[in-house]
């Protein structure tokens, strides 16, 4: 076979192979498509066998490996502990890494980091939804719900810690008050446990608001994680009293933002018109 012969050939085979490729991305949008339609139909075995088969067909169709990754994340039920519903969580987490390693754009990186990280919440893994929520944060230090959720772990780890070590000492609730001179020295040791995390909170909790001003949750946990502060002011009651004030002042803040979203609701919804609650 001469050179030209050997080019023509070489040519022919090339061609070929980009037809099949491009080929195979057509069936992988089809796939995608049929995917996302029998989502919508309340459908998430079929549509994982399609976004399955369109992940298969075209390696580089990251919004395949998303709708993926979101409906086996859906089909997780926490608290379920079972090879099966484990294997959902999994299977999501592993597809939203797979999004994470082939050069995503912004929106993809945030929202598969997220994913992640609720999953790790919803398996109560609060460190690795914590590590993940802060990497999102990273990537959009403008979005105030990675904010918030960290402050969620923080206040749900240092409330847990504290519920755990006061029930083994037999105090009983995690408001039961720590006066003895042994309860004393619990205190110490749930504050030197927890006081770092609980002020990241507050931290996590505070730029939230900043990013969102009617942020109304995250002034809940704000108001609650004064409270963990006030319950360790051990033996300080003036410090545990200026913690309880601003416990109320974040609560009242709350319950105005709400308020206002109310209204704000209510004349959207009645043309202007605010109906009077009081009667």
């Amino acid at each position: 076979m001469n050179r030209c012969a050997r080019l023509a050939t070489v040519l022919a085979v090339a061609a070929a192979l980009l037809s099949a490729a491009g080929c195979n991305k057509l069936k992988a949008r089809d796939q995608l498509t049929k995917g996302v339609q029998a989502y919508k139909a309340n459908k998430p075995e079929q549509a994982i066998e399609n976004f399955k088969n369109a992940v298969s067909l075209d390696k580089d169709l990251r919004t395949a490996k998303l709708y993926l990754a979101t409906v086996y994340m859906q089909q997780y039920v926490p608290g379920i502990d079972t090879p099966e519903n484990n294997a959902n969580a999994q299977q999501a987490i592993e597809m939203y890494n797979a999004v994470l390693s082939d050069n995503p754009s912004l929106q993809e990186k945030v929202t598969s980091l997220k994913g992640i990280a609720s999953l790790y919440m919803n398996m109560k893994k609060f460190d690795d939804s914590a590590q993940y929520y802060k990497k999102a944060i990273d990537a959009d230090p403008n979005d105030p719900e990675a904010y918030y959720s960290v402050g969620v772990i923080d206040w749900t780890a240092a409330y847990k810690d504290t519920a755990d070590r006061k029930a083994k000492a037999g105090l009983g609730g995690v408001e039961a008050p720590m006066k003895t001179k042994q309860d004393l020295k619990l205190c110490e040791e749930i504050k030197a446990n927890n006081e770092a995390r609980i002020d990241e909170g507050l931290d996590m909790l505070k730029k939230a608001m900043d990013k969102r001003q009617d942020y109304d949750d995250a002034m809940t946990y704000v108001n609650l994680l004064y409270l963990r502060k006030a319950d360790l002011a051990c033996n300080d009651p003036e410090a545990a009293a200026q913690y309880r004030k601003s416990s109320e002042e974040y609560s009242n803040k709350a319950m105005a933002a709400r308020k206002k979203k109310f209204e704000e609701a209510s004349k959207k919804n009645n043309g202007g018109i605010v109906l009077d609650q009081k009667k």
